[in-house]
């Protein structure tokens, strides 16, 4: 899945009050219930083959910038940074934490805002040049971050404050290393030292018109599902920072915290999650949560099991008052004893723990603990990948007999509608783990691409049709992408499919020694399409969490430099999504979840175990994309083999159901 971006309350032009809200939605429902119009809309504009693509309207950001300008003069800031995540480091936020798209207009899941009193800027990767570009009105500079000589928005910003100017953010929404390395650019070149700014400017701009925060009730995350119960997970914990003679661990990622105490939530659309933080030590542990999310039976778990409740918002006084109580500690070596702190919280967690004097920076061994599945969760990917892929089935299989057969008028929100139903129906299903990508023609070129209700493309049967989508299950999460074609596909889509299918193809069936990283494994994806001098700007592979995240750290599969920095391990679970995109005509994708495991090999070089992955995704590839002349035997029988396994797991689903019967029947015949 490629992160998409997402409409809510806060993107309305003039703002709207809360009351136009009327309801939250239930966890991964596709949209906020507004009584408004958006803030940009798309609209369908000609393209050749009677395709459509999508034209965003931008957003007038002059009052906006206006007023907050007025603030940074009244608190002194020359320099205003608004990063795009929330306090706890959030990929996905919550419409109340979306600072960076209200003030910019920018919508996309990365990226982050500078703002001078004189200029502005919204720095973003690749994979959102496109639409930063549409959405972006004529106050913004763009700074495609990763091409040649455009500086980082942290260059960028510590070139501003030269000659000594002030910068400034909230210190709850930047991590300490990153505020560490700022400031040091910052004073190399004449700017005074990174401010924090407690109140955040952007929230006093927002005003009364800022969504309210969520209040959703939290869940219990039986063992049935999550394999281990609490009390042994926090034993492993509290062994891993024994290790390191240390205090203990403080945690701020949510999807930490709903892993660690077997809870799940809805605080943010499509991801299981709820806003707390946690203290754990060797002899206690804390959860700070807004205690009206708690039922009486989260509250008896969570006493069975040890674990103490205060209010959320008391976070940061007790981090103050247990760093200062622990100035003294040392262990049996006389060094001193820190807190452990991961390396994405907040500048603002660790200043109130007493900075580096008392906090150790790390990566999380939660993260760690959490991205190794154990059998219980395998199994649980391997069922609803069964029961997913079913749903998947039928879905393709209806929209091509709508399309062909019917010669029905469905637009891209139409039919992803239907595909939610489908795999409503499915056993254990709680909602969608992301906004589905129904895509049509050039539309499936935009990577990040979401349709909106009354302002997309009727699908074209005479154009690629690409279809991201996931779901979230009880005993796991899905994330799955396929290209169709539904009439005679161009000679160009079928060889990009077909190089796109390789790259899939050799990552799925690469074999390597253990302690090898998705760095290492990027390139395998790749080849083929770098032998046609093509490519795509965006990873290969990311982690998925056990109904939780659908992106999951510390592992990935791409060029990233912290995939280079975690090695596979049997027991994760990661994304094999090659693509190639071709502005303003088609988008491919082929993206399985797979599962790393042991395999055997006849020589163990090294006496190393050697790897592999398991995929889980069942669902066909579109046989009319595929030019098998250009495939291998060992892919010819990779990809028969597939098929196969689909046919043999998937077509139960479909006693009574002659269509899709019938359309799986043909899409898994063997080349």
């Amino acid at each position: 899945m490629r992160v998409c971006f997402r409409h809510s309350a806060l993107f309305t032009t003039p703002r709207i009050s809360l009351s136009s809200i009327t309801s939250r939605p239930k966890l991964g429902s596709r949209s906020w219930n507004l009584q408004v119009s958006p803030a940009f809309i798309l609209r369908p504009i000609s393209l050749s083959r009677n395709a459509v693509a999508i034209e965003m309207d931008k957003v007038d950001t002059t009052a906006r910038l206006a007023e907050l300008r007025k603030l940074m003069s009244e608190n002194k800031v020359d320099v205003y940074i608004v990063p795009s995540e929330d306090s706890h480091s959030s990929e996905y936020i919550a419409p109340c934490h979306a600072r960076r798209a209200f003030i910019s207009g920018f919508t996309g899941s990365a990226g982050c805002a500078v703002i001078t009193h004189e200029k502005a800027a919204l720095a973003t990767d690749g994979r959102y040049f496109n639409q930063a570009s549409h959405q972006l009105d004529e106050n913004w500079l763009l700074l495609k971050q990763g091409l040649q000589d455009v500086p980082t928005w942290q260059d960028w910003s510590a070139d501003q404050a030269t000659g000594g100017k002030t910068v400034a953010v909230d210190p709850t929404l930047l991590t300490s290393g990153t505020a560490k390395k700022l400031s040091e650019k910052i004073k190399k070149l004449g700017g005074k030292d990174l401010a924090p700014v407690d109140e955040n400017l952007v929230d006093k701009v927002w005003g009364d018109d800022r969504p309210a925060e969520p209040s959703e009730p939290v869940i219990i995350q039986d063992t049935k599902f999550s394999g281990k119960d609490v009390k042994t997970k926090l034993a492993e914990l509290r062994k891993e920072f024994e290790k390191k003679k240390s205090l203990g661990f403080v945690v701020s990622l949510l999807d930490e915290i709903a892993w660690l105490f077997n809870l799940r939530g809805n605080d943010i659309p499509y991801n299981p999650v709820f806003f707390s933080y946690a203290i754990i030590t060797a002899t206690e542990a804390t959860l700070y949560i807004d205690s009206s999310k708690l039922s009486a039976e989260c509250q008896a778990h969570l006493t069975e099991n040890e674990v103490t409740v205060k209010p959320y918002k008391d976070i940061f006084g007790d981090a103050a008052a247990l760093g200062e109580s622990a100035k003294t500690k040392v262990d049996e070596g006389g060094e001193k004893k820190k807190f452990l702190l991961s390396n994405r919280a907040s500048w603002a967690l660790k200043r109130a723990l007493g900075g580096d004097e008392m906090v150790e920076d790390i990566r999380s061994p939660i993260g760690d603990s959490k991205s190794v599945k154990n059998e219980t969760e395998l199994e649980g990917m391997r069922q609803c990948h069964i029961r997913d892929g079913a749903a998947l089935t039928e879905y393709f299989a209806w929209l091509e007999d709508q399309l062909i057969a019917k010669k029905a008028k469905l637009d891209e929100v139409e039919a992803a509608d239907k595909l939610e139903e489908l795999r409503a129906k499915q056993k254990d299903f709680v909602g969608l783990s992301f906004p589905t990508i129904s895509s049509t023609g050039p539309n499936a070129a935009v990577i990040h691409y979401k349709p909106e209700r009354g302002n997309c493309s009727v699908i074209d049967p005479n154009a690629v049709y690409l279809c991201d989508s996931g779901a979230q299950y009880r005993d796991g999460t899905t994330d799955t992408t396929r290209t169709l074609h539904f009439g005679q596909p161009t000679e160009a889509e079928i060889e990009a499919f077909t190089l796109v299918l390789k790259g899939h193809i050799a990552l799925d069936r690469a074999v390597f020694p253990k302690g090898t990283t998705g760095f290492a494994l990027d390139g395998l994806a790749r080849q083929h399409l770098w032998a046609h001098g093509l490519d795509y700007r965006h990873g290969t592979g990311h982690g998925v969490g056990s109904y939780l995240n659908v992106h999951e750290g510390p592992i990935g599969i791409g060029t990233r430099s912290q995939y280079s920095e975690v090695s596979l391990s049997p027991g994760n679970v990661i994304s094999n999504e090659p693509g190639y995109y071709e502005d303003g005509s088609f988008g491919i994708r082929c993206e399985n979840i797979v599962m790393v495991k042991e395999v055997q090999t006849k020589h163990k070089f090294g006496e190393k175990p050697y790897l592999g992955f398991e995929h889980v995704t069942m669902t066909p590839y579109c046989r009319k994309l595929i030019d098998a002349s250009l495939l291998t035997e060992e892919e010819k029988k990779w990809l028969n083999d597939y098929h196969t396994d689909v046919w043999n797991k998937t077509k139960g689903y479909f006693e009574g159901d002659e269509i899709t019967t019938a359309w799986l029947k043909r899409e898994t015949q063997p080349f």
